[in-house]
């Protein structure tokens, strides 16, 4: 029968096992499960295009983009992909937030966005936005505004605090004839006066065309009102319209064309500051107003992963990224996800230098390396229950030879050798340590089966210390992996049998007289 010290230490290191076991399989599930949550609406690669033209990102054929990716290997979907930041306006609560667009004519996305609803609290919630403005949003900004399933909320695009800005910018300068008075002035005088005929059409030198349109754009390039910007871009494009004459060194213009830039800067020259102040105050109505949407469900949030606060639907999202029918990049799914660094790579070199390509895995590097830091915390961390359980076994195991000093002066007289001493000792504590590494392995096992009757019970005394709102799940998530389970218990043996060889080594050099003597 095993002493009660001895039923210490092995409840010590059964406890220290199960620990590490319990909070290594949970982190690992929690881990799985937030990528899980993360690829399902999360574009495995996101491929976008930077051009001279939009050198912002922006894709305006798109579509083509997208048969051409759709093409590639492993590439089972390939869709439109938009995300920016939007103001939410409830019953005048704002407060910024991240948007995600949805391509609702892709199931895999729907499906992925159905899989996380919070059917618990909201159990109305679906993940059918349909085309028209309807929004999915989380569970953390549901409880932050206290709205859920029904509720109107207004959207307020921050794109339209750049247009707002530049319209009132505007109006507080004079007309561009008398803000840009010199540049203006000498224009018109060139195209007033440097007209020539030839073969009965109108004619420009080249020295008067070029000087006349330079000072022509870089007014255009100022901050003028919008009735000013138009009048000035149909006057240049106008002049774009000349056929360049290289033997005579002029530029060719028809009649029409003519007429048309004498009528722009007439135009420029007659506009009221104040008439066009009222029609650019009058055009912000469009910008400044707000979009208004439904909540058709709430989605259950995590705070271990950034996840958008709104899924909407993709021409909603367009519309507030201030896009029209373009796009930021394509979203492409693939076949098996966590072969995107090598499908990237791949496709760099079939699609070429013009487009780039970001994994999933990259755009969520700096998570993902925190949560790997924090695995080798938890590891580092647990590992001292267990090894702090050996050192007791230690001090059992020293105890034991001080209660067994005569059996071991008996054993000595007898002829037992230093290392057969040893072994006595050592097969105690390697038998303590199999069956509090087994034990422990076990009862881990059994508690994460019994994980969510266990947080019930805990909740039912008070007691959450792993609500929904922080890990996104109702009832943790667990994995359980054989191997690094059985490596638990294997550090466990090896740190018992090494606990008990110290003392068994002091027992083996033990004198048999002494230890035979009544002290």
């Amino acid at each position: 029968m095993l002493s009660s010290f001895s039923l210490i230490s092995l409840v010590g290191v059964m406890l220290g096992v199960l620990v590490l076991v319990v909070v290594m399989a949970v982190y690992s599930g929690l881990e799985r499960n937030v990528k899980e949550r993360l690829l399902g609406f999360t574009p495995h690669v996101l491929l976008s295009q930077h051009t001279g033209e939009f050198p912002d990102g922006r894709m305006t054929d798109w579509a083509q983009a997208a048969t051409k990716a759709k093409a590639l290997p492993h590439v089972e979907a390939a869709t439109a992909y938009v995300a920016d930041n939007v103001i939410v306006d409830v019953e005048s609560w704002q407060r910024p937030v991240l948007f995600r667009g949805v391509d609702s004519s892709d199931p895999a996305q729907v499906a992925g966005i159905a899989k996380m609803l919070d059917l618990d609290k909201h159990p109305t919630s679906t993940a059918d936005l349909g085309i028209d403005d309807r929004v999915v949003i989380s569970s953390i900004l549901a409880d932050q505004l206290q709205i859920g399933v029904g509720h109107k909320i207004r959207l307020y695009s921050t794109r339209n605090f750049e247009a707002v800005m530049r319209a009132y910018k505007a109006t507080e300068n004079p007309p561009l004839r008398t803000a840009y008075a010199d540049a203006w002035n000498k224009s018109t005088e060139i195209l007033r006066s440097q007209w020539k005929t030839d073969n009965g059409k109108p004619t420009l030198p080249f020295a008067a065309y070029r000087e006349s349109y330079s000072a022509l754009d870089r007014i255009l390039a100022e901050t003028i009102r919008e009735p000013e910007r138009e009048l000035l871009s149909q006057l240049l494009l106008a002049m774009d319209t000349s056929e360049k004459d290289d033997a005579t060194q002029t530029f060719r213009f028809s009649e029409d064309s003519k007429a048309k830039i004498q009528q722009a800067i007439a135009d420029l020259n007659a506009t009221d500051a104040e008439k066009m102040d009222g029609e650019t105050l009058k055009s912000l109505k469009n910008v400044v107003l707000p979009k208004e949407a439904e909540v058709t469900g709430v989605y259950q949030a995590s705070q271990m992963a950034v996840t958008p606060d709104l899924f909407v639907p993709l021409p909603l999202a367009q519309s507030l990224a201030g896009l029209g029918q373009a796009v930021q990049g394509i979203a492409l799914r693939l076949d098996d996800p966590y072969q995107a660094e090598s499908f990237a790579a791949a496709a760099r070199v079939t699609l070429g230098e013009e487009f780039s390509l970001v994994t999933w895995g990259q755009q969520y590097q700096a998570f993902f390396s925190l949560i790997e830091q924090q695995r080798g915390m938890m590891y580092f961390m647990l590992s001292f229950i267990v090894l702090v359980s050996a050192f007791s076994m230690m001090a059992v195991m020293f105890t034991v030879t001080i209660q067994k000093r005569r059996e071991i002066g008996v054993m000595k007289a007898l002829g037992a050798a230093p290392n057969q001493i040893v072994r006595v000792f050592l097969y105690q504590g390697m038998i303590l340590g199999t069956m509090g590494a087994i034990l422990g392995v076990g009862l881990g096992r059994i508690v994460i089966h019994f994980r969510g009757a266990i947080q019930g019970l805990l909740r039912s005394l008070g007691f959450d210390p792993f609500t929904a709102s922080f890990t996104g799940f109702t009832i943790l998530p667990a994995h359980n992996n054989p191997l690094e389970q059985a490596v638990f218990a294997l550090m466990a043996f090896i740190l018992c049998s090494l606990a008990a060889l110290v003392p068994a080594f002091f027992a083996a050099r033990s004198d048999a007289a002494k230890s035979l003597r009544n002290l």
